[in-house]
C-alpha cells in the first residue's frame, strides 16, 4: 500500500444519507423526552415515551449500517491507525464535553445531591474514568451508571468496541457469515428480553452485558443490510419515516415487553433503516434533515447534566402539571439550543483542528 493510496483513502469523504441523517436527531430528540418523562413516570405503562431508549438500538443499527457504507471499501486501503484516529476525532469531543457538563452538574446542583458522601480521590477517579470510556458505576447519585458523569456514554463505550471488532474482524468477513453472527446476535437479544423482561438495560453495572448484546445484533444488522445492498425504493419520504420510528417509541407497554421490544429491535427498525436509505427526500426537507443530523450527537452527549438537576427538584418540590409542562418544554428548546452552541463552538471547530494538523500530517 503506497502513501498517497492511504493519504487518499483517509481523506475520502462520501455523501450521506441525508433521510437516515434526519431520523438519527428525531431519535436523539426522543432520548431527552423519554429521560425527562421516566422521572416523572416511574411505571412504563404510563409514559407516553416509555420505548423512548429503544431509539439507542436504533442508533446502534444505523451505525452499523454507516460504518459499513463509509469504510468497508476503504479501510483496507487507510489502515487500522487512521480507522481509529478517525473514529475517535468524530466521537471523542463530545465525550469529553458530556464528562466535563456531568462533573459541574454533580459539583453546583443547586436542587439536591449528597456531595459529602464522595471523597475527592473517588470524584477526580469517575471524571478520569468518564473521559476515557472506562465503565466505573460506584456513584450512588448517578443511580450507579457505568458513566456516573454522563450515562449515555455507555452506547458510546459499545460503539466504541463494535468498531474496533469491525476494525479487526467484521470488515473481513463474507456476508454469509455475518448473516450467522447475526442470528446468534438475535437469539441473545430474545435471552436478554426475556431474562430481564425489556431491553432497558446496559447502562449499568447489573446490566452490563444488556449492552453487549444489544449493540451486537443491531450493529452487525446495520452492518448486513448494507453488504446485501437491502435498500428498498420508496416515496415515504422524511415525514413518513419519521412518524414510523416515532410510532416504535411510543408503542403501549404491557406485560408483553419481553417480546414486542425485541421484535421492534429485530425486525422494525432494521426495516426502517432499509427504507430510510431508499427514501426519496423532497428539496425543501434537505436543511432539516442535515441539521436534524448534526444536532443529534452533541445534543445526545450534552443533555443528561441537566437531567440529574431535573431530577432533584423535581423529587423535593413536587412541581404541578403545568409547571411541569412548562418546565419540560423549556429544557427542551434550550438543550437543542445548547447543543447548537456546543456543535459550532467546540465540536466542529476541535473536530476540523484535529483533522486539518492530520491531514498536513499525511500530505507531508
Amino acid at each position: 500500500m503506497s502513501t498517497s493510496q492511504s493519504t487518499t483513502a483517509v481523506l475520502e469523504t462520501k455523501q450521506h444519507f441525508e433521510i437516515l441523517d434526519g431520523l438519527r436527531g428525531i431519535a436523539a430528540f426522543a432520548v431527552v423526552v423519554f429521560h425527562f418523562m421516566e422521572w416523572i413516570f416511574t411505571d412504563p405503562s404510563q409514559n407516553f415515551i416509555g420505548h423512548g431508549f429503544l431509539a439507542v438500538d436504533f442508533f446502534f443499527c444505523l451505525s452499523g449500517f454507516v460504518i459499513g457504507y463509509a469504510y468497508d471499501d476503504r479501510i483496507a486501503k487507510m489502515g487500522l491507525r487512521n480507522f481509529f484516529i478517525s473514529r475517535i476525532i468524530r466521537l471523542h469531543p463530545l465525550v469529553i464535553a458530556g464528562s466535563i457538563l456531568g462533573l459541574l452538574a454533580f459539583l453546583f446542583d443547586p436542587f439536591g445531591g449528597h456531595l459529602e458522601l464522595y471523597s475527592t480521590g473517588k470524584i477526580i477517579l469517575t471524571f478520569i474514568c468518564s473521559i476515557f470510556l472506562i465503565p466505573f458505576p460506584v456513584i450512588a447519585d448517578r443511580g450507579f451508571n457505568l458513566f456516573s458523569f454522563n450515562a449515555p456514554a455507555w452506547s458510546l463505550f459499545w460503539e466504541y468496541i463494535a468498531n474496533i471488532v469491525y476494525a479487526f474482524f467484521l470488515y473481513r468477513i463474507a456476508r454469509s457469515f455475518l448473516l450467522l453472527l447475526t442470528i446468534v446476535a438475535a437469539i441473545a437479544i430474545c435471552y436478554v428480553g426475556y431474562n430481564s423482561g425489556n431491553l432497558l438495560g446496559g447502562w449499568s453495572g447489573p446490566t452490563f452485558w444488556d449492552g453487549c448484546a444489544r449493540i451486537s445484533y443491531s450493529f452487525l444488522a446495520g452492518l448486513l443490510i448494507y453488504r446485501s445492498n437491502w435498500i428498498i425504493k420508496n416515496k415515504l419520504g422524511f415525514g413518513g419515516l419519521t412518524i414510523l420510528l416515532l410510532l416504535a417509541f411510543i408503542m403501549p407497554s404491557s406485560k408483553y415487553n419481553w417480546i414486542s421490544e425485541p421484535l421492534i429491535v429485530l425486525l422494525y427498525f432494521p426495516l426502517l433503516i432499509s427504507l430510510g436509505a431508499g427514501a426519496v427526500l423532497k428539496p425543501g426537507l434537505k436543511k432539516a434533515c442535515i441539521f436534524s443530523g448534526q444536532i443529534s450527537y452533541p445534543l445526545y452527549m450534552t443533555h443528561y447534566a441537566v437531567l440529574w438537576m431535573f431530577g432533584n427538584y423535581y423529587t423535593n418540590y413536587k412541581p404541578d402539571t403545568t409547571q411541569l409542562t412548562l418546565i419540560i418544554v423549556t429544557s427542551v428548546i434550550l438543550l437543542v439550543g445548547f447543543a447548537y452552541l456546543v456543535m459550532v463552538v467546540y465540536d466542529i471547530p476541535f473536530r476540523n483542528y484535529l483533522n486539518n494538523k492530520r491531514k498536513q500530517k499525511l500530505v507531508r
